[in-house]
This record gives C-alpha cells, structure tokens and sequence, in this order.
C-alpha cells in the first residue's frame, strides 16, 4: 500500500529537462519518505546534480509533475527554497572570512531572528565551537565539509539535498559525516544525497540508481542486488548500466 501524500518528503513523476534540445533529465519519478536518507547514484552526466535542482526549484521542468515537502515544485518553488537545504559538491562559501563570519552571513540572508544564537547552535551541532574564528580557506576538506552543513543546517529545513559532498575527504572524515546524517534522519529531517560511494550507498535507507537521465533502479540495496542477478551492489550497477546501454544501441 502506498503512503499518505503526507508522508512523502519527495514525490515527482515524469520529470524532464532539455538543455539545447538535449534531454538531460528523462522522464524522472521518485519517492523519498520524510525522515529518510535516500543515495542518489548514478555515473557523472548522468543527471544527477540537474534532478537535484528540479526539486529544490533552481530549475523549472520542462514536463512532468510533483511536490517538495508538500509544496508544488514548479509554482511554490520559492517557499520551497527557504525549507530546503542545498549543499553542493564545490565548496561555495567565502575562504577570506571566518567559520563564524560566514554563519552569520548566511543567517543574514535567511533573515533570521536570534541570528546570533542560531549561528551558536549550528557552531556546537557540528564542533565548530574550538575553530569559529579560522578562516575558511586554511581549513580541511573535512571541515570545510562541516561548515558547509552548518550552513545547510542554519534556517531549520526540513529537507536536505547534498550534491556528492564528501568528494575528496578522507575516509574518517566521511565516517563522521555519514553519523551526523543518520542523526539528522533519527530527528525527522530528509536526506537526498549523491554518491559514487558504495560505503557510503550501503548506509542509506533506499538508493536510486539513474544513467543517461533514466531512473534504472529503486529501493533497498538488497532488493537492487537481487534484482540485477549480481554479486553486489557494484556489480548490479554495472549491469543496470550495460542493459541500458543495449536498450539505447
């Protein structure tokens, strides 16, 4: 039996985007249940980071249909934007200025009341407290990785969508943030993340699998496994993608 349309965080069918003329994102559907941790994956150009967009309202679909958080994604994209949080796989905040200079920065954007206790809050959720006055730019990939969900984590969404955002830190550092996402989960927030990790795909509740702008797969890792006939979860992606490959030749 399906769920409620209330309980589901992502719901969006048919979801297309043309760039040029060329189709980039082919008739896409998902679902993503609110306080899930979904791994989206799939090979790079595959349609992944453009998907992301769609949902979160940076992009208009040019077909298709469906809801974020409840809300329709092509004409409440504005109050999608503020109940979502977007982290991308380059790091985009300023390297000139402060750990707690760029918090505050953000909240400002947001406009948010008790600025300065929001900003402390996110310090001590994601043990920036000892580091707040380095800058930015002398920091790790970890922490850059840190305060960039610090950030994400500012204006309470309910929603997170990361763009492969532990590309390039190193395996503890990956471990860490993996932790603070299953705590995020257990506390009611969504998670929509990609990967090219299988670690990291095996720790999700459910993973979506697209290629060549297609959702070829969806459900637990094991299900995918089975499914596909193969030896694991690396495995299966390999065939998922040769079948589609004949399927295109």
């Amino acid at each position: 039996m399906s769920a409620p349309a209330a309980d589901w965080a992502i719901d969006v069918h048919e979801l297309t985007k043309r760039f040029g003329g060329r189709v980039v994102v082919d008739r896409v559907s998902l679902r993503v249940a609110r306080g899930r941790i979904c791994g989206f994956l799939g090979p790079n150009g595959s349609g992944k980071t453009t998907t992301i967009r769609l949902l979160c309202g940076l992009l208009t679909p040019d077909a298709g249909r469906g809801t974020c958080l409840g809300l329709d994604i092509t004409a409440r994209a504005p109050e999608i934007k503020r109940q979502v949080g977007y982290m991308t796989q380059r790091f985009g905040l300023y390297e000139d200025l402060s750990i707690r200079q760029n918090l505050d920065f953000i909240a400002r954007l947001f406009e948010l009341p008790g600025r300065r206790a929001a900003v402390d809050h996110a310090l001590r959720r994601l043990g920036l407290v000892e580091r707040q006055q380095q800058l930015a730019g002398t920091l790790s990939g970890g922490w850059k990785q840190r305060l960039a969900l610090a950030a994400c984590l500012l204006h309470q969404p309910r929603l997170l969508l990361l763009d492969e955002p532990t590309a390039g830190v190193d395996p503890k550092a990956r471990r860490d943030f993996w932790d603070q996402l299953h705590q995020l989960a257990e506390d009611g927030m969504t998670v929509l993340v990609s990967t090219h990790y299988m670690d990291e795909a095996q720790r999700c509740h459910e993973l979506v699998y697209i290629a060549y702008g297609r959702v070829l797969a969806q459900g637990h890792a094991e299900r995918i496994v089975a499914e596909a006939g193969a030896r694991d979860l690396e495995d299966a992606f390999v065939r998922l993608v040769g079948r589609a490959q004949d399927n295109f030749a």
